[in-house]
């Protein structure tokens, strides 16, 4: 069904994306489709490792895991990338349990392997909280791929996951798969102005790393604070908080982007309504 455009939710709203460029490409379409106007600005990007030693050394052994607890689509491409590049087939697999988080879970079937465990909360938590309710969970090997993080110090997500994983009792090997770092401010001249001159409506941020690679970009918080700020989830907005940025929207639904989008519709929405009433309010009282 055609639609014009200003009856969309997000019309004419200039949304910022900080996320790697495969993540801004589906948020973006998400956003588009509720008639934002999409900004990209990728604070950070994800790209292969340097040293492959310690992801090769758990490749080899893989038969050896119970477990393996994916917590990003970059750790699942990554991780069948260097299956294909060390001329392992996927059968190889066949005696590990799979758990991916959300949308995740479809890249994997992509793979052709089946997924055991998908949370029903979307998070490294929720991966916690539902292989605790497995019977003798103690004691079973879990090989978590995970991003080395270079530029910025690493968010706890991963070491809490790690943690609550030995909490419950179980062998955790943790291994580096990809790369996560930040890209350099110079890139990004025209985008930067764009923010200072308050031109950006909101700054939509889906991980912990681009909210802390995004603050080296600046020198002071009133050069963004103008802006809106998304969380796409609470454990990046309760990171965001931490580092000191004030954050008005966090999806509730954050097992798809679909989810993010619509939370950030709908904060507009909720502003639009709030000021028709107080029109309304007015209108009355002047009369």
């Amino acid at each position: 069904m055609l639609i014009s455009s200003v009856q969309l939710p997000l019309h004419s709203k200039r949304i910022l994306v900080t996320a790697p460029r495969n993540y801004a490409a589906r948020l973006s379409e998400q956003l588009i489709n509720q008639g934002a106007l999409p900004i990209l600005m990728p604070t950070i990007e994800t790209c292969v490792l340097e040293n492959f030693a310690q992801l090769d050394i758990a490749l080899q052994k893989i038969d050896t895991f119970d477990w393996i607890a994916f917590t990003s689509r970059n750790g699942i491409d990554a991780f069948f990338q260097r299956l294909e590049s060390l001329g392992l087939n996927h059968r190889v697999l066949k005696n590990c349990r799979l758990s991916a988080i959300g949308k995740d879970a479809e890249r994997l079937a992509a793979f052709g392997v089946e997924v055991d465990l998908i949370p029903q909360q979307p998070s490294p938590q929720g991966i916690i909280a539902e292989l605790a309710q497995i019977p003798n969970i103690q004691g079973k090997k879990i090989l978590v791929p995970v991003p080395e993080v270079v530029g910025v110090p690493e968010p706890d997500v991963v070491p809490n996951f790690v943690a609550g994983l030995k909490n419950l009792g179980m062998s955790v090997t943790r291994v580096p798969t990809y790369l996560t770092r930040c890209l350099d401010k110079s890139f990004y001249e025209v985008e930067l102005n764009l923010i200072r001159q308050g031109k950006v409506d909101v700054i939509a941020f889906s991980s912990t790393a681009e909210v802390a690679s995004f603050l080296q970009m600046f020198t002071a918080k009133a050069d963004y604070q103008q802006c809106v700020i998304a969380c796409f989830g609470p454990y990046t907005a309760a990171n965001a908080n931490k580092l000191g940025v004030n954050v008005s929207i966090i999806a509730q639904d954050y097992s798809s982007f679909a989810g993010f989008a619509e939370a950030i519709a709908s904060f507009f929405a909720t502003i639009k309504r709030e000021q028709g009433t107080g029109d309304r309010e007015q209108e009355v009282h002047n009369s």
